[in-house]
């Protein structure tokens, strides 16, 4: 028997309720979606997409409700089994079609499926300017050669706008953004930021975590008064937080990936996750890594900016394993031009900034070549061309972010539902 409310009846409509599915099994034709339990119900869940990260999903009430609407209470494989609010966006038919028709009871209403499924470059081939776009500058509706992009669980967006030497923070719709660190003139001083190129939020203190590339130095930013300095030395191209709580960094001079436990960072050397052989081209070395991605299973990924490649190194992991690229620099399918961004879903697709070549490239597991996103249609500044990808990241509702290097701006990509 189920003990739903009627509002999370009612937006089940267009979604598969799977009631002879094990929990986070098979449940579509769409290998990349799972039966999320739902919870206050008994052996029933809804059949949902499942790259979703437990930093971007907001715990369910005391009383198994969601506040956001069009959002369901269920339990969460990767958030170790505890109530979060899922959006039934990402458990749309078009995005979860059913291995074969299903028709679910529930006490008030039946629920059925007879969708297709969601195509691998899926997504709106014009984007829509979310953040700049004005030309180069340092107004508050400007950016100057951003990088890094990052969203949080309120879809607010986050940019490193590096030649501005600052962060930038842009609500939905807005037309000009907040700056939320830096932003004096370049320096070394505690509160002054030297061309950051990544940036991550911490949710549990909403503190900035931010790779002060001209710095040499990573950076905790609590406000415009208080900041701390993390790790000094280090030519840091990207940061990301895993988890489980530990903080990795890319470092170009020393062709590494380090990792350290958040709370224990200052005054420790960290631990090598990637690389950390001096420079090479062989699957234990790394040229020069920008961006990196690590997955639930603390898998790191590294764009190899030199190498022209995306490696993947497990954890504890002695050597990397070819991601994507590796047929050295160009412009075909196989190969990439120095990349940059990355995003990796829980089906362990990977998405590139694929930098030079002005596209974005989404690379399946055990395949040689990649398939075309967004962009590929030669430089520009149209709403179908970038300048330059530089970051790449998504929203909670699947929609696609690109940082658009010299066109100033960050182009957002809605997701395309059939």
């Amino acid at each position: 028997m189920f003990h739903l409310s009627l509002v999370n009846l009612f937006v089940l409509v267009n979604s598969e309720v799977c009631t002879k599915t094990d929990p986070y099994g098979r449940c579509s034709t769409n290998s990349a979606c799972g039966c999320f339990p739902m919870a206050g119900a008994q052996n029933a869940g809804v059949c949902a997409f499942l790259w979703k990260f437990c930093s971007q999903l907001i715990p369910c009430e005391s009383s198994q409700d969601c506040s956001q609407p069009d959002h369901i209470c269920v339990h969460h494989h990767r958030c170790n089994h505890r109530p979060v609010c899922y959006p039934l966006l990402m458990a749309n038919e078009a995005i979860c079609p059913p291995i074969s028709p299903i028709t679910s009871t529930t006490t008030t209403q039946i629920l059925e499926t007879t969708t297709t499924s969601i195509k691998l470059n899926n997504w709106e081939q014009n984007g829509q300017t979310v953040a700049g776009g004005n030309q180069k500058g340092d107004n508050l509706n400007q950016l100057y050669a951003a990088q890094g992009i990052f969203i949080d669980q309120n879809n607010d967006l986050f940019v490193a706008d590096t030649q501005n030497n600052r962060i930038m923070k842009w609500k939905p719709n807005a037309t000009e953004g907040t700056i939320v660190a830096g932003g004096n003139e370049t320096g070394k001083g505690i509160a002054k930021l030297n061309r950051p190129t990544d940036i991550i939020v911490v949710s549990q203190d909403n503190s900035l975590i931010i790779a002060d590339w001209g710095n040499w130095q990573v950076v905790q930013w609590f406000n415009q008064t208080y900041q701390e300095v993390l790790i000094q030395n280090i030519i840091c191209h990207s940061v990301k937080i895993d988890k489980y709580g530990f903080l990795y960094a890319s470092d170009l001079n020393n062709h590494e990936v380090r990792r350290w436990k958040m709370g224990d960072v200052k005054g420790k050397k960290g631990t090598v996750v990637a690389g950390g052989n001096g420079i090479g081209s062989d699957s234990k070395h790394l040229n020069k890594p920008t961006f990196i991605f690590v997955d639930d299973e603390q898998s790191v990924y590294v764009s190899d900016w030199g190498n022209h490649r995306v490696m993947k190194w497990g954890k504890d992991a002695r050597y990397g394993i070819l991601v994507a690229g590796g047929y050295g620099k160009g412009s075909r399918l196989s190969q990439l031009d120095s990349p940059s961004g990355l995003f990796v879903d829980h089906a362990g697709h990977t998405y590139i900034a694929d930098y030079n070549n002005h596209r974005v490239i989404r690379w399946s597991q055990g395949k040689r070549e990649g398939e075309l996103i967004v962009g590929g249609n030669g430089i520009g500044n149209q709403s179908n061309q970038l300048n330059i990808a530089s970051g790449v990241t998504f929203d909670v509702e699947g929609n696609l972010y690109v940082t658009d290097y010299f066109n100033h701006r960050v182009q957002k990509f809605g997701l395309i539902s059939q």
